[in-house]
């Protein structure tokens, strides 16, 4: 071996230790840093907070929003329908008039076969399946549900609410100031022994949230055993009903790769308790949110109660919208071929923020986060005590995040830990610098923490 080659082996051995070493010292968890350590690590990471705060950066990653390129995937939809369009649907309706209170047959087909139930089982609604779920909760409180006694007359009434979940759904129950109950969740769905010991001990007890399919905000799809579980439950409350949100239910990130959720109505009739759930979609995130259109889909029994009053409410939703969503994707393959060019948006922009978080703070113990294969959110946990002071931290450097504390009941944490990340409306390249202040604010947030306990 020459004499350069033996150096340029030594240098080569020098650097591979040097960034062996290097790289064991960045893997090294923050718990186990002495307070010198800590103090040194995070005047490093001050310097490069100040240096990312002087930048004036403005990034958004709020809500779970598509991005203009997704919306711009359905802009033929505005096209389907003209003026010298055929506005009959199947059966001779006037699609521009009055009537057909319950949804055009065609949009029922479409949306049932969406929902993966019966054209019978469905409803058609108008553009927003969260004003169908509120719709549900006030006519319980002034109505009842299928002749049972009003909630507004009762003296107490309760809703188990799966954490960390969708807020939305937190604020309607607590607009109508229905108490709510915190129901841990899993990677199988929400703790069922607590759910199951609650719900039959418990009439005041009146449903429950669910996004059953890459929920809202850890991606989370139920099991087959949860699912099951549901379908079997024994509610001490004849009027209890499951709101089964399944606001997700094509919206994987991978062909190859996709979560399978059973379908709760047939469990349910097999179980003997057809009437026990709300299952709930929408096209908000397949077409334009906000012009979309929504459906429930129910027992028989369900569905009539619903359409008493909606008799009463409407006379028809918007058969117009109805009529271009049917002649736009025309079929659930049209539909699955629409939502593969979503995927192919969304996906780098998950991959590239857990590719930040696994780079950055992976072996760090300062926080943990979930890998979904579908649906808009990523959820993470930090150390105990420190989410709002995360999000803060991240405001101050530019980047507005959903607020800490909203995915639990009353916006209150009892950890204060858990943060929903949105990566669906940025651009990968807004994406890749959001990280970077989210993870640099993990960071700082932590070693200040430990300091604190030092």
């Amino acid at each position: 071996m020459l004499p350069q080659e033996k150096q340029m082996l030594a240098l080569c051995g020098i650097a591979v230790c040097i960034y062996g070493r290097t790289r064991r010292n960045i893997m090294k968890k923050y718990s186990d840093m002495s307070k010198e350590e800590l103090l040194t690590l995070k005047a490093q990471l001050d310097k490069e907070f100040a240096d990312i705060k002087a930048q004036g950066l403005a990034l958004d990653m709020s809500r779970g929003k598509p991005a203009a390129d997704q919306l711009n995937l359905s802009m033929e939809l505005m096209d389907v329908l003209g003026s010298d369009s055929d506005l009959k649907c199947e059966t001779g309706v006037d699609c521009r008039n009055y009537g057909v209170i319950d949804g055009i047959p065609e949009a029922k087909r479409l949306l049932g076969e969406m929902s993966e139930v019966d054209p019978e089982h469905i409803i058609i609604y108008g553009n927003s399946s969260l004003n169908v779920m509120f719709d549900s909760i006030a006519r319980s409180m002034t109505h009842g549900v299928m002749g049972n006694t009003p909630w507004c007359k009762l003296d107490k009434v309760k809703f188990l609410c799966p954490v960390p979940g969708y807020d939305r759904h937190f604020k309607i129950t607590e607009f109508f100031g229905i108490e709510m109950i915190n129901v841990p969740m899993t990677p199988q769905g929400p703790d069922m022994d607590m759910v199951e010991k609650l719900v039959s001990e418990d009439a005041a007890i009146k449903g429950i949230w669910c996004v059953p399919k890459y929920s809202n905000p850890q991606g989370y799809t139920y099991s087959k055993e949860t699912v099951e579980r549901f379908a079997r439950l024994k509610p001490a409350a004849p009027d209890f009903r499951i709101y089964w949100d399944n606001a997700y239910s094509i919206h994987h990130l991978y062909d190859d790769n996709q979560d399978f959720l059973v379908e709760i109505l047939e469990e349910c009739a097999k179980a003997g308790n057809p009437d026990l759930v709300y299952k709930f979609t929408s096209t908000s995130k397949v077409s334009f949110p906000g012009s979309g259109i929504a459906a429930v889909a129910a027992s028989k029994a369900n569905l009539e109660d619903f359409r008493s009053y909606m008799q009463i409410q409407t006379i028809g939703h918007d058969k117009l919208n109805q009529l271009r969503h049917v002649r736009f994707f025309k079929d659930m393959p049209g539909m699955y071929e629409h939502m593969r060019k979503h995927a192919a948006i969304l996906r780098p922009k998950f991959e590239k923020v857990e590719d930040v978080l696994e780079k950055e703070i992976g072996g760090l113990g300062i926080g943990t986060w979930t890998k979904p294969l579908g649906g808009y959110f990523i959820s993470f946990d930090s150390m105990d005590g420190c989410a709002k002071a995360i999000v803060a931290k991240a405001k101050e450097a530019g980047l507005i995040m959903t607020g800490a504390g909203a995915t639990f009941p009353y916006g209150k944490d009892p950890k204060d830990s858990n943060i929903r990340i949105a990566p669906s409306f940025p651009t990968v390249e807004e994406l890749a610098q959001a990280a970077e202040i989210f993870v640099l604010s993990v960071k700082l947030v932590s070693v200040e923490k430990l300091l604190g306990a030092k």
